[in-house]
C-alpha cells in the first residue's frame, strides 16, 4: 500500500513539474514572441526613417519666343509697337519629401499600412534676357509686360514638363525608395498595403499606387 502511495505521489510530482515546466516555457515563448515582434517593429520603423529625404530630379529647358503689344489710339489710326526676342534658360525640379509618408503598423496581424504618400512638388527657376528690344516712348516696356512674359514661360515650361520624362524619373525614384520598404516588411514576413490595396511587387506601385 505504502509502495502504490509513493508510486501516486511520484506520479503527480512529475505531472506537477510538467505542467511547471509548461508554464515556463509558454511563459518565456512569449516573451520571445513579443520581443521579436519589438524587434521587427523598430526595422520596419527605421526603414520609413532612412527614406524620409527629399528626392529631388533637376532637368534644364531652353527656349525662345518674341513678346509682341501694340498699343492703339485714334481710332486705331496711330499705334505704338514694342517687342522683344525673349532667351529663356531654366532649371526645372520635381520633388518629393518623404518625411511626409504616414504610416500604421498593424502589429497583431503583421501588416504595415501606408496612409500617406507625398505628393510631388514642382518648382521652376527660370532665367529670362530680352533681345532686340524695339519700344517707343509712348508704349515702353514696364513691369506688367515682364510679369506677362515670367507667366507665358512658366505656362510653357509646365507643358514642357508634362511631355518630357522628367516627372516619370521622379516616379521612378519615388518607387525605388517605397521598395526598400516592400522588401524590409516582406523579409519579415510582414504585409505592406496602401490605401486598402495589399502591394506584393515593385510593379504594384505603379499600377495601384500611381496610377
Amino acid at each position: 500500500m505504502k509502495g502504490l502511495f509513493k508510486i501516486i505521489i511520484a506520479f503527480f510530482f512529475v505531472l506537477l513539474m510538467m505542467l511547471t515546466g509548461a508554464m515556463i516555457y509558454r511563459y518565456f515563448d512569449n516573451k520571445d514572441e513579443e520581443a521579436k515582434m519589438e524587434y521587427n517593429s523598430d526595422l520596419i520603423q527605421n526603414q520609413f526613417k532612412n527614406v524620409s529625404k527629399l528626392i529631388v530630379t533637376e532637368a534644364k529647358f531652353s527656349q525662345v519666343m518674341t513678346y509682341e503689344d501694340q498699343q492703339k489710339y485714334l481710332m486705331d489710326l496711330v499705334s505704338f509697337k514694342k517687342k522683344a526676342v525673349v532667351i529663356i534658360n531654366a532649371d526645372a525640379t520635381v520633388s518629393y519629401d518623404m518625411s511626409q509618408i504616414a504610416y500604421e503598423l498593424d502589429e497583431v496581424n503583421k501588416v504595415v499600412r501606408i496612409t500617406n504618400l507625398p505628393k510631388e512638388e514642382i518648382k521652376l527657376y527660370p532665367e529670362i534676357k530680352l533681345y532686340d528690344v524695339e519700344q517707343s516712348k509712348f508704349n515702353p516696356f514696364q513691369g506688367e509686360d515682364y510679369n506677362k512674359i515670367n507667366t507665358k514661360v512658366k505656362e510653357d515650361l509646365l507643358r514642357k514638363i508634362e511631355g518630357s520624362t522628367l516627372k516619370a524619373n521622379a516616379q521612378n525614384r519615388l518607387i525605388t525608395e517605397l521598395s526598400k520598404i516592400l522588401i524590409v516588411t516582406q523579409s519579415l514576413g510582414w504585409k505592406l498595403e496602401y490605401q486598402d490595396t495589399v502591394i506584393d511587387s515593385e510593379m504594384d506601385f505603379n499600377t495601384k499606387v500611381l496610377f
